[in-house]
């Protein structure tokens, strides 16, 4: 999913390596969300 520069996120929670964190929470705060699919797989 894409979203224009400028536009809210829909809410959404995650599982990290703190537990899960939902968006919601941190409303307010900058956010930036990474992926690394990859991390940890040993390939």
């Amino acid at each position: 999913m894409a979203l224009q520069p400028g536009t809210k996120a829909p809410n959404f929670t995650i599982d990290s390596h703190l537990g899960q964190v939902n968006l919601s929470e941190l409303r307010g705060k900058n956010v930036v969300v990474g992926f690394h699919p990859a991390s940890f797989t040993g390939g």
